[in-house]
């Protein structure tokens, strides 16, 4: 079962906000057996909607439209879909009811425009919607479903959950889709097709292979799709067990998890713990760690430490050790991560100094070099890297490299 998200709105194009709904509706909609065949983004524009909705009609059975039902003239969707549909607006009671009852709650005067926010086409299926004053409009014409729902993201995941979902589902026989994630780290993406081309050859019709890459790190998707789940379930744990022991050393877990949430993971589990020490990262990396709830029991805390005053006094780098190698060598990293174990007394610590760019380089250390260093209370190592001239990739590929250094060190341990 295929559909197709319509997303409209002049500040989606404009790069004014980020359509975060596609994403997580595609996510939403693949768990219950539906796959999107695309996601298409128009302006507040009534021709472009007419036109998409006329071309995602050719490609798929439901079509789920967001944005565009907000009280004011920039709002044309319902309008537009009055039109498209040959379907006289009519005041829905029930809306206004609710409409009402939100004014009066918040002391607000409701003026016309809040009023017309319970005029809807007549022939479509009202959905209430309990947070906000914009109703859902179920339309199902020439055996086709489009629904109408506001870009507001909470109003639109609350719709979906209790409302939109359910509903297909009973409208549909869906088929089961089943995913198995592998993440891997420190292996570019070719690399790893070219180590389990075999095995990606030897799989069933009912089961494809993804590649998802992300600076220094690669995502292998397998998803199957069939009515028996669990057959699913274990025609995909077979080739992901084939793939894993293929590329062991490169896997860092066979789960839809990032890589730092993964360390966490492992380190929580073990009773480890962890510092930063940062300078090109700009704290970056204890970033990452910190937007996972749960991350304090093993994150102690950081310095992003960028002068040599700072080296010194937080960290206790030598001061001959940053005049004679300079602040990007693997003699002052070394010293940082020490420096953190110390200081923040630590089971482990990751240290980062490189030349992010686009300026600062010199001869014998360009833009994008960086050294990185893990330290434990027993050992320290560091790496020189090579990146490229482009400051935020050079920020991300650090973080990467520092954490896949961390985790080959904790496997070492363990």
């Amino acid at each position: 079962m295929l559909a197709e998200i319509i997303t409209i709105g002049d500040e989606i194009l404009i790069g004014q906000i980020v359509d975060t709904n596609s994403a997580w509706m595609g996510k939403e909609l693949n768990t219950i057996g539906i796959s999107v065949k695309q996601i298409t983004s128009v302006s507040d524009n009534a021709e472009h909607i007419i036109q998409a909705l006329n071309e995602a009609q050719k490609r798929v059975d439901i079509i789920l439209i967001t944005g565009g039902l907000g009280p004011t003239k920039d709002d044309i969707t319902k309008l537009t879909l009055s039109k498209y549909f040959n379907m006289p607006l009519r005041r829905d009671q029930a809306t206004l009811q609710h409409v009402t009852e939100i004014f009066a709650r918040l002391n607000r005067p409701m003026i016309d425009v809040n009023i017309k926010q319970a005029d809807v086409p007549d022939g479509c299926t009202v959905i209430q919607n309990k947070n906000g004053t914009a109703p859902c409009m179920w339309f199902e014409v020439n055996g086709k479903i489009i629904v109408s729902m506001p870009g507001v993201p909470f109003e639109m995941m609350y719709l979906m959950e209790e409302e939109i979902l359910p509903r297909l589902k009973k409208a549909f026989t869906l088929p089961f889709i089943v995913h198995k994630t592998i993440l891997t780290s420190g292996l570019g993406e070719s690399f790893l097709a070219q180590q389990i081309e075999d095995i990606e050859d030897s799989l069933p019709s009912h089961i494809k292979l993804a590649y998802l890459p992300k600076l220094g790190q690669v995502r292998l998707r397998l998803s199957a799709t069939g009515n028996n789940e669990t057959s699913l379930k274990a025609d995909v744990d077979v080739y992901a067990q084939q793939i894993i022991q293929r590329i062991n050393s490169y896997v860092v877990i066979d789960e839809d998890v990032a890589l730092e949430k993964a360390i966490l993971d492992k380190m929580k589990a073990k009773n480890l713990t962890l510092s930063t020490a940062e300078s090109c990262t700009g704290g970056y990396i204890a970033h990452l760690i910190t937007q996972h709830a749960g991350s304090s029991a093993v994150f102690a805390g950081g310095a992003v430490a960028y002068s040599y005053d700072l080296k010194e006094s937080i960290l206790g780098v030598k001061h001959q050790t940053l005049t004679e190698f300079g602040a990007v060598s693997g003699q002052t990293v070394k010293e940082m991560a020490q420096g953190a174990i110390t200081h923040f007394k630590t089971d482990y610590s990751i240290a980062v100094s490189g030349i992010a760019g686009p300026d600062g380089g010199m001869p014998g250390k360009p833009v994008g070099t960086v050294w990185i260093a893990i330290a434990s209370k027993d050992e320290v190592v560091a790496k020189l890297f090579t990146f490229s001239n482009k400051r935020i990739q050079n920020i991300e590929r650090s973080a990467t490299a520092a954490l896949t250094m961390l985790l080959n060190l904790l496997k070492q341990d363990s």
